[in-house]
C-alpha cells in the first residue's frame, strides 16, 4: 500500500504538472465520478492545487471542488504528454484529468469522489486524521497526546491509526521501531515517554528524508524508499520484507508476523526488539 511519503511525492508532481492549468479533458471509469461531472463539469475548471492528507490525495478545482482519492493497496497516478502512451492498460484507468500540457491518469484507483471543499473538514475520514507527519504544522506533542490515550494498543497497531499519526503504513512501522529497538507487540503504555517521543521523530524523519527532491520532476512513484542510508539497493531497509534474513545489525533471523484487526505483516528482530 503506498503510504505518506509515495502520496506526497504523487501531489507535489501533479501540483508540478497541473497547478494554475485549464483542465480541457476529464474521463471516468467510476459512475459516482462521471455523475458530478456530468451536473458540474470539471472541463473548464482550473486545478487550483494538488496536496496531500496523510494516504489521502486532494485534487482542487475552482469553483471549491475537490477530488479525493486513496491508492488503498495497487492505485497510482501517472503524469504523460498528450499523446504519450501509458505504461498500463486502459482497462487500469480510473480518472483522468488533461490539460493542454499534462495528462495526469489514475489507474486502478479503488476510492475516488469529489467533496465541496467547504466539507473537507467535516469529511468522515479526513476529519478524524490525526496529525500529518509531513505537514508543515505537523505537532508532536499532540501525536504523543493521542498515542497515550490507546495505552491498550500494541505500538505497531497504533502506529498504523490514522487518527492518532496520518501518514505512516506497514513499511515505515517496521522499519521506525527497529530502529529504535522497541517490540512491536509491546502496549502504548509500556514504551517510555522518551522512547515514544523518539518514535515520533524517527517517523517524521525517515519520511522526510524520503520525500527530499532528487527525482526526476515528473515522477510520481517509487518504490524505493530507503531507512538505512546505505547505498547498495539490496540493503534499503532494516528489517521490512526481509523474514528469516539475519538482522542487519546482530545476525539473529529477522522475525514476521500478522498482526491487527487488518492481519498486517509486521518484521522485527526478536534480539534487538526484545
Amino acid at each position: 500500500m503506498p503510504e505518506g511519503d509515495t502520496i506526497f511525492r504523487a501531489a507535489r508532481t501533479l501540483k508540478r504538472a497541473l497547478a494554475g492549468k485549464l483542465v480541457v479533458r476529464f474521463e471516468s471509469a467510476l459512475a459516482a465520478l462521471d455523475q458530478v461531472h456530468d451536473q458540474s463539469p470539471i472541463t473548464g475548471r482550473t486545478v487550483d492545487d494538488v496536496g496531500s492528507a496523510g494516504k489521502h490525495l486532494l485534487m482542487h478545482f475552482s469553483g471549491g471542488l475537490v477530488l479525493r482519492t486513496h491508492m488503498r493497496m495497487n492505485g497510482s497516478w501517472h503524469i504523460y504528454r498528450p499523446g504519450e502512451r501509458w505504461q498500463r492498460p486502459r482497462r487500469d484507468m480510473r480518472v483522468v484529468v488533461a490539460t493542454a500540457d499534462f495528462e495526469a491518469v489514475g489507474f486502478k484507483i479503488p476510492v475516488a469522489e469529489f467533496i465541496r471543499s467547504r466539507d473537507l473538514m467535516r469529511h468522515s475520514e479526513l476529519g478524524q486524521l490525526g496529525p500529518d507527519v509531513l505537514s508543515d504544522d505537523f505537532d508532536a506533542d499532540e501525536v504523543l497526546r493521542r498515542l497515550r490515550g490507546r495505552s491498550e494498543t500494541p505500538i505497531a497497531d497504533a502506529l498504523l491509526n490514522q487518527r492518532l499519526l496520518a501518514g505512516l503504513g506497514n513499511v515505515y512501522k517496521s522499519e521506525v521501531l527497529f530502529m529504535c529497538r522497541v517490540s512491536p507487540f509491546a502496549p502504548v503504555r509500556s514504551v517510555a515517554d522518551e522512547t515514544l517521543s523518539a518514535i515520533v521523530a524517527t517517523s517524521q524523519r525517515l519520511l522526510r528524508a524520503n520525500v527530499t527532491d532528487r527525482l526526476a520532476p515528473m515522477t510520481t512513484y517509487t518504490g524505493l524508499r530507503r531507512t538505512t542510508n546505505r547505498e547498495d539497493p539490496t540493503e534499503r531497509l532494516w528489517v521490512y520484507g526481509r523474514a528469516r534474513l539475519p538482522c542487519r545489525r546482530c545476525g539473529t533471523p529477522i522475525g514476521v508476523r500478522k498482526q491487527g484487526p487488518h492481519a498486517r505483516l509486521t518484521y522485527w528482530c526478536p534480539q534487538c526488539q526484545p
